[in-house]
């Protein structure tokens, strides 16, 4: 398959913040990942989930929520990974410079947020609701979006490992402010990281489906 990789630097509030593009020839859609706690655009299993995406014609933006010096700071203090409202505010902005710079052209939006990533993918959403046509939630904290919830309106897939029962329980009650728009998926046999045999690539199908149905026109 055709594909354009490039990496790109966002100018977002005063942040500089570097994004790993790849786009198929065609897009039928375009994912912007939203990492979780102390990792970043080169997260192995992000990276992974991406190709999957891509081989369905979907292109991806790998993107960090923090510059280096952040990042540095979060090493140190994990203060930063759980500044909700900020990671949110960044996500957004990255919503924002794909309506204006159009790299993928005019194609629907994808959310997949990892961890905490997840909460901001679900602001982004509830905030965006006319560009960001799809969520999908791998191990993540939707809970940690709180109000904003209520006013998610995107189709919003939650995947968790079956072994992960803290976060089950916490994205169980994610989905009861969600409503009709949330679905849970449990992956049998999976941890928090989904690193047992085969449950990562399960999670990379159940996404590239959720995204190609809801991003497809």
């Amino acid at each position: 398959m055709d594909e354009q990789r490039r990496t790109v630097t966002v100018p977002i509030g005063d942040a500089q913040l570097p994004a790993d593009l790849t786009l198929p020839a065609q897009p039928v859609g375009v994912v912007l990942f939203a990492h979780g706690s102390g990792s970043s655009r080169h997260s192995p299993r992000n990276v992974a989930v991406a190709r999957t995406l891509n081989d369905r014609g979907l292109g991806t933006v790998l993107a960090d929520l923090l510059t280096p010096i952040e990042d540095e700071v979060d090493a140190r203090t994990a203060e930063l990974r759980f500044d909700i409202g900020l990671l949110a505010s960044r996500l957004t902005g990255f919503v924002d410079w794909l309506a204006v710079q159009r790299p993928a052209g005019d194609v629907p939006v994808g959310l997949f947020g990892a961890s905490t990533g997840a909460a901001a993918a679900l602001i982004t959403a509830a905030s965006r609701a006319d560009r960001v046509a799809a969520v999908v939630s791998r191990g993540g904290r939707p809970d940690l979006a709180e109000a904003a919830l209520a006013q998610v309106r995107t189709p919003t897939l939650l995947l968790v490992g079956g072994l992960d029962e803290e976060v089950i329980a916490l994205n169980e009650q994610a989905l009861a402010e969600l409503g009709d728009v949330g679905e849970l998926r449990v992956i049998p046999g999976a941890t928090h990281l989904f690193e047992e045999p085969g449950t990562l690539e399960q999670v990379a199908d159940q996404a590239g489906t959720w995204f190609t149905t809801h991003l497809s026109r």
